[in-house]
């Protein structure tokens, strides 16, 4: 048995994991437990600082040592002092996550630690399938303004991080009623894993990682 423990940003993402990532990986001997950060005492979700996160991950790190710890942390407005946010990385979206992450690691510098980025925030991976949200629209213009978004793209992952043309911001656009810890989970598993990792690569590099630990316990 592998377990995992995922510092999450929110509740849509604790929601993803638990209703998602949870029921999938458990028929596969890993077992995962979303844990939303902490951000003072009482309240928990966003992540203003990462003064405020590294000691949750190290606590985490270092009270199970058999467990892996992951994060599942937005590139969209990392807080200005997370490792190696200060130099300006050219590249995809995809490029400067990797690059950010393997700052986190080396600023951890834990066995137990397998740091994730999400490019550049929970909603690019709605954008896999964008015609998913015909189900919580009458608007036909709502979902093919989220469908031709996704078609400019490469990918949902080179979907830019303004604060006016970030992934969660254009669906807010196109769907103002849109919800974020109700809608998006749900929409995300009505478009399921495999549609997701075929269009979101780092997203697919970071899950490949995880099911390597399957692996490499056995």
């Amino acid at each position: 048995m592998t377990r995992i423990k995922l510092l999450v940003e929110g509740q849509t993402e604790e929601v993803f994991v638990r209703e998602l990532l949870q029921p999938h990986y458990a028929r596969m001997g890993l077992y995962m437990t979303p844990i939303i950060v902490s951000t003072s005492p009482g309240y928990k979700g966003g992540m203003s600082s990462y003064a405020k996160v590294r000691p949750q991950i190290e606590r985490l790190c270092l009270q199970d040592s058999a467990a892996w710890i992951t994060t599942m942390f937005d590139l969209y407005a990392l807080p200005t002092d997370f490792p190696g946010k200060s130099l300006v990385v050219q590249g995809s979206g995809q490029q400067k996550a990797q690059y950010l992450e393997r700052q986190m690691a080396a600023d951890i510098s834990l066995r137990n630690f397998l740091p994730y980025v999400q490019v550049h925030e929970f909603e690019a991976l709605l954008f896999s399938q964008a015609e998913k949200f015909s189900e919580w629209t009458d608007n036909p213009n709502t979902v093919a303004g989220l469908v031709s978004v996704a078609k400019a793209h490469t990918s949902p992952e080179d979907i830019n991080d303004s604060p006016h043309t970030a992934p969660s911001k254009r669906v807010v656009a196109a769907m103002p009623a849109y919800q974020k810890t109700f809608h998006g989970p749900l929409i995300a598993c009505e478009i399921g894993l495999d549609v997701m990792r075929g269009a979101c690569p780092h997203f697919n590099e970071w899950l490949i990682s995880l099911e390597n630990l399957v692996s490499q316990a056995n």
